[in-house]
C-alpha cells in the first residue's frame, strides 16, 4: 500500500471531500429531556487521513459525546442532532443495523485495557473472537488465525506476538495491553479509530511509541482518528484539529497550532496555561519561599538492594539505589514501569523488605525496626495513593476519612480529631462544610485534597507521592501541586514524588533519580538532568515528553498550509 507521505494531493479538491464523520448540533441528556441538555450544539468533521482531538477537564462531556456518536449511551438517554458517517445518520439507525458498522468500519480503542479484556482468557482468543465476529473474507478460515494474529500483534509492534498470544492480560504491560485492543481495532480494516484517552495511563516513551503507532496506522492505511483526551499538550502535538469542550459545549475549536497558539476563549487559554510543559517554572516563586532544609534530611535511602526469586528465575528490581531529602523539598522517581519505582516506595514505607541498604527517616533506620518500633516511625512517613477514586473509602465521610489515622494512633478526643480533621482540610483548600459529604459527592481534585489531607493528619515528616496528579486533567492537575508546594512552604514537609510524567517533576521537585529495570541511569539537580541529561536513556525520556509549544501546522482536513496549490502530505 503506498503510504500517505509518497501522495501529491491537490489541497482545494481534498477539502472540499465529504467528511468522514460529521457531527452536527449534538445534544445528549441523561434526564431524557432535550431541554435539559448535558451536551449541546457539538459539531465537527473528521477527514480521511486526519486526527481530530476532543479535549477538556473531567465532566467536560467528551466520554459523552463520544459515546453519543458510538451509540453506547442507552435507550434512556435523550439524544438529538446528527451523526453523519459517510454521509449516513447513524443516529437514526436501529441498533442491529449499527452493529454492523461498530467495530468494523468504527474502530474504539478503551482508555484501560485491563477492564476491556477478559481477565481469564488468552489473548489469541480474544483476536480469534474479533477475527470470527468480523465478517471479513480473510478471516474466513479459521485455521489461518493464529498465523493472522500473529501478523497483527507483529504489526503494531510486539516484539514476542507467539508469547504475546499465549499469555493473559495480567501478563502482558499495559503498553502491550494498549497495542492489543489497537491491533484488534484495526483488525476489522475500519475507516475511523475512536480512541478514548488511549495513552493516559502508560509511561512517557510508551505513550510516544503507542501515539507514534497510531500515527504510522493512519499514514498507512488512510485511517481517520478521533482522539479523546484531556491533555492539551499531546493533542496539540498530535491532531490536526482540536475541539475544546467546556460544561458539554463547544468553547472553541480549530487547527491544533491556531488553539494553542492563538486561544480565543477565556477557557481555551486557561487549559494552556495549565499545561506543565508550557511552564516549567510555574511554581519557582512559590517554591523560594520555603525555608532552609535542616542538616540532617528528612529521608535518606542508601544502597537498596532487592532482588525477587520465583523459582529458578531471578529479577534484579533494585542494583544499590542511594538517595537523601533534605527537610521541606522534593526528590522525584521516574522511569518506565518495571524500572523499579514502585518497589522502592515500599521499601521506603516499609510494605516490602530490602535484601540490603538502609531507610533513614530522621536519621532512624525502619529497614529493620520491630513491628511496635515500626508502627511509632510510620507516624512520620505518609501514602497518597495514585487514584483518590480507589484509595478512599465510599463509606465514609470525609470526616471519618481525615480523621482514621488519629483514631488508630488513639490520638485526641473525638472533638479534638474534628478540629484536627478541620485544620487540614484548610491547609488544602477545602472548608468544614465538607466534613459530612461522601467521596461520592466530591470531584476528583477534591478526593484527591481529601487523600492530602488524610495523609497530613498525623503531622508526618515526609509524604510518598504515588501519581499523585495523574489521573486528574490539567487545570486541577495545576491545583494540586499549587496545593502541594503551598504545604511544603507552611509545614516543611519533604515529598518522594513518583510519577512518569516529567513535565510535572520539572515543575514540582528540586532533585530526581531516574530509574532503568532497578539501576540508577541518572541523578541531580532536576533542572540539570532535564537539561543536560547525560545518559542516553534519559535524554530519551525527556525528548519523549509532548512538545506543547509547538502546535501542527496542517489545516483543519490534515493538509498543510501553503500559498500553492499542490502539497506533499506530512
Amino acid at each position: 500500500m503506498t503510504a500517505l507521505s509518497d501522495l501529491q494531493v491537490d489541497i482545494d479538491e481534498s477539502t472540499s471531500a465529504p467528511a468522514l464523520l460529521s457531527v452536527r448540533d449534538l445534544a445528549v441528556s441523561y434526564s431524557g429531556n432535550l431541554k435539559e441538555p448535558t451536551v449541546a450544539d457539538v459539531s465537527f468533521d473528521v477527514h480521511a487521513g486526519t486526527t481530530v482531538a476532543i479535549v477538556g477537564e473531567s465532566g467536560s462531556g467528551k466520554s459523552t459525546v463520544v459515546n453519543a456518536v458510538l451509540r453506547l449511551l442507552g435507550d434512556r438517554v435523550a439524544v438529538g442532532g446528527t451523526a453523519k458517517f459517510r454521509e449516513r445518520d447513524v443516529l437514526g439507525l436501529r441498533e442491529r443495523d449499527f452493529r454492523r458498522i461498530r467495530g468494523r468500519h468504527i474502530g474504539f480503542v478503551p482508555q484501560d485495557p485491563t477492564a476491556s479484556l477478559n481477565p481469564v482468557r488468552r489473548i489469541d482468543r480474544q483476536i480469534f473472537e474479533a477475527f470470527t465476529s468480523s465478517g471479513l473474507p480473510e478471516y474466513a478460515k479459521p485455521k489461518r488465525f493464529h498465523e493472522q494474529a500473529i501478523e497483527l500483534l507483529d504489526s503494531v509492534g510486539i516484539a514476542a506476538p507467539e508469547r504475546a498470544l499465549q499469555s493473559y492480560p495480567h501478563q502482558l504491560s499495559g503498553g502491550q495491553l494498549q497495542r492489543v485492543l489497537i491491533g484488534i481495532a484495526i483488525s476489522q480494516r475500519p475507516a475511523l479509530i475512536v480512541a478514548d484517552e488511549p495513552t493516559s495511563a502508560l509511561d512517557v516513551t510508551i505513550q510516544k511509541t503507542i501515539l507514534d503507532l497510531i500515527d504510522r496506522l493512519k499514514a498507512d492505511r488512510g485511517l481517520a482518528v478521533l482522539l479523546i483526551t484531556h491533555d492539551l499538550s499531546l493533542a496539540a502535538e498530535r491532531a490536526d484539529t482540536v475541539v475544546v469542550l467546556n460544561s458539554g459545549r463547544v468553547e472553541e475549536s480549530g487547527t491544533s497550532a491556531d488553539v494553542l497558539r492563538r486561544p480565543q476563549s477565556a477557557y481555551a487559554k486557561a487549559l494552556i496555561s495549565d499545561i506543565p510543559s508550557i511552564d516549567p517554572d510555574r511554581f519557582a516563586a512559590s517554591r523560594a519561599e520555603r525555608a532552609q532544609p535542616d542538616n540532617e534530611p528528612a529521608l535518606a535511602v542508601e544502597d537498596v538492594h532487592k532482588v525477587f526469586e520465583v523459582g529458578k528465575h531471578r529479577t534484579t528490581a533494585l542494583g544499590g539505589v542511594s538517595f537523601a531529602i533534605p527537610s521541606g523539598r522534593t526528590h522525584a522517581l521516574v522511569g518506565e514501569s518495571g524500572s523499579g519505582k514502585s518497589t522502592l516506595a515500599r521499601i521506603v514505607l516499609r510494605l516490602e523488605e530490602p535484601d540490603d541498604g538502609r531507610v533513614l527517616v530522621a536519621g532512624q533506620d525502619i529497614a529493620h525496626l520491630r513491628k511496635r518500633e515500626l508502627r511509632d516511625a510510620r507516624r512520620h512517613l505518609q501514602l497518597v495513593y495514585q487514584n483518590p477514586f480507589h484509595s478512599l473509602d465510599p463509606t465514609f465521610s470525609v470526616e471519618q476519612l481525615v480523621a482514621e489515622p488519629l483514631v488508630r494512633y488513639k490520638l485526641g478526643s473525638r472533638a479534638e480529631r474534628r478540629t484536627r480533621a478541620i485544620e487540614v482540610l484548610d491547609l488544602v483548600g477545602l472548608d468544614e462544610t465538607f466534613l459530612a459529604r461522601g467521596i461520592r459527592q466530591l470531584s476528583g481534585g477534591q478526593r484527591q485534597r481529601v487523600a492530602i489531607a488524610r495523609a497530613l493528619s498525623l503531622s508526618p515528616q515526609v509524604l510518598v507521592l504515588d501519581e499523585p496528579t495523574s489521573a486528574l486533567d490539567v487545570t486541577v492537575q495545576a491545583q494540586i501541586l499549587q496545593v502541594l508546594v503551598d504545604l511544603q512552604v507552611k509545614l516543611g514537609v519533604s515529598y518522594l514524588f513518583i510519577s512518569h510524567d516529567l513535565s510535572v517533576v520539572r515543575q514540582l521537585a528540586d532533585t530526581v533519580t531516574v530509574l532503568r529495570r532497578g539501576e540508577v541511569q541518572e541523578q541531580g539537580a532536576t533542572e540539570d538532568v532535564f537539561s543536560n541529561p547525560t545518559s542516553e536513556y534519559t535524554r530519551r525520556l525527556v525528548e519523549s515528553i509532548p512538545k506543547a509549544s509547538t502546535g501542527s501546522t496542517r489545516g483543519p482536513s490534515g493538509h498543510v498550509r501553503s500559498n500553492s496549490r499542490k502539497e506533499v502530505i506530512s
